[in-house]
C-alpha cells in the first residue's frame, strides 16, 4: 500500500512568506497563543474514549492556535443590556488586564494584546476553540483581513444564560487562530447531484454501506466489552478505502509550529504603572469602540 503523502503548503504561502507575526502592543504582560491541542476531556470521559476514535474530531481540534486566558475568574450576567450587567469576581485577588464588559449585552470581551501579520492575501479567523463546548457561554467568531489591517481585535463570548455563574479557567483556551486564504471560498461553484450520476463513486459508497452494516449487525450479536477498545472498522483512520485503495493525501495529527520569541519584551510600563497604562486603553482606542457601539452610555 503506498505511503500517504504530507500536504503541499499554498503557492501563495511557500517557504519564508508562510509566517504569521505576532507583534506586541505594550501591555505589561501577554496572553500565551500555543498550538491548540488534540485532546478534549470530554472525549477521554467517553466510554473507552471511543470519542478519540474520530479521526475528523481530533484533526479540528489541533487546526490552528490558541489564545490561553490569563487568570481564573466567575462571571455571571443579570440579563440586561447594561455593561454593568455582567459581574466578574476574579481568584486569587489578581484582575486581569485584558477581560472586561466591553459592549454589553452579555458579551465578555478579552483584548488580545498582539497585532497580527499573515501571508498577502490570508485572513485570520478568530474563533472559539474546536470541539469545547462551554455551557452558559458561546464564542463569536470574527475574520479578519490580517495581511493589511493596523488595528488589532477582541475576542467575545456571549453569555446565554442569565443568572448562571460562569467559570473561565486559568489556561483555559478563549479563542483560536486559523489563517484563512482570502476570497478561496468564493472560488468554488456547488452542485447538488444523485450519486447514482457518478457510477464508480457509487459502486465504492455501497461497498462502504455495506460493509458498515455487517459489521453492526456482527456487532449487536456479542457482548460489548466492558473494558479496553470495543471493535471498530477503522478505515478512514487508516486512510483506506475498504476496497484496500489508499488516500493519496491523509493526516492523522498536525503538527503546528509553536510562536517563537524573536525578540524581547520592551517594557513600556513600570510595573506600578500596568493598572493605569491598561485604563488608559480602555479610554483610548479601544474606549472609543465603546462609544461607538454604546454611544449612549
Amino acid at each position: 500500500m503506498p505511503e500517504a503523502q504530507p500536504p503541499q503548503l499554498p503557492s501563495a504561502a511557500h517557504a519564508s512568506q508562510a509566517r504569521i507575526i505576532a507583534y506586541r502592543l505594550g501591555y505589561s504582560a501577554d496572553l500565551r497563543i500555543v498550538p491548540a491541542p488534540a485532546d478534549r476531556a470530554w472525549m477521554e470521559a467517553t466510554k473507552n474514549g471511543w470519542a478519540n476514535r474520530c479521526l475528523p474530531l481530533r484533526v479540528a481540534n489541533q487546526a490552528g492556535w490558541v489564545v490561553l486566558n490569563d487568570c481564573a475568574f466567575e462571571v455571571t450576567w443579570t440579563g440586561k443590556p447594561q455593561l454593568d450587567s455582567i459581574k466578574f469576581t476574579f481568584r486569587d485577588g489578581r484582575k486581569s488586564l485584558f477581560v472586561s464588559s466591553m459592549f454589553g449585552y452579555g458579551i465578555v470581551t478579552w483584548e488580545i494584546p498582539f497585532l497580527f501579520r499573515t501571508p498577502d492575501g490570508y485572513n485570520l479567523l478568530a474563533r472559539g476553540p474546536a470541539n469545547l463546548p462551554k455551557d452558559g457561554a458561546f464564542p463569536l467568531e470574527g475574520l479578519v483581513e490580517t495581511d493589511w489591517s493596523v488595528a488589532s481585535f477582541t475576542m467575545n463570548w456571549k453569555l446565554t444564560r442569565r443568572g448562571h455563574p460562569l467559570q473561565f479557567e486559568k489556561d483555559e483556551p478563549i479563542c483560536m487562530l486559523v489563517p484563512q486564504r482570502r476570497s478561496e471560498l468564493e472560488i468554488f461553484e456547488p452542485e447538488i447531484r444523485n450519486i447514482e450520476s457518478d457510477p464508480e463513486l457509487h459502486g465504492r459508497f455501497q461497498q462502504w454501506i455495506d460493509g458498515r452494516n455487517k459489521f453492526v449487525a456482527e456487532q449487536k450479536q456479542k457482548c460489548p466489552p466492558e473494558k479496553g477498545a470495543s471493535p471498530w472498522q477503522g478505515h478512514y483512520t487508516r486512510g483506506t478505502t475498504p476496497a484496500g485503495g489508499a488516500a493519496r493525501e491523509h493526516q492523522v495529527k498536525l503538527k503546528l509550529r509553536g510562536f517563537t520569541e524573536r525578540e524581547p519584551r520592551i517594557e513600556r510600563y513600570a510595573p506600578g504603572d500596568a493598572a493605569s497604562a491598561a485604563e488608559g486603553r480602555h479610554s483610548g482606542a479601544l474606549g472609543a469602540l465603546k462609544r461607538l457601539f454604546l454611544g449612549r452610555r
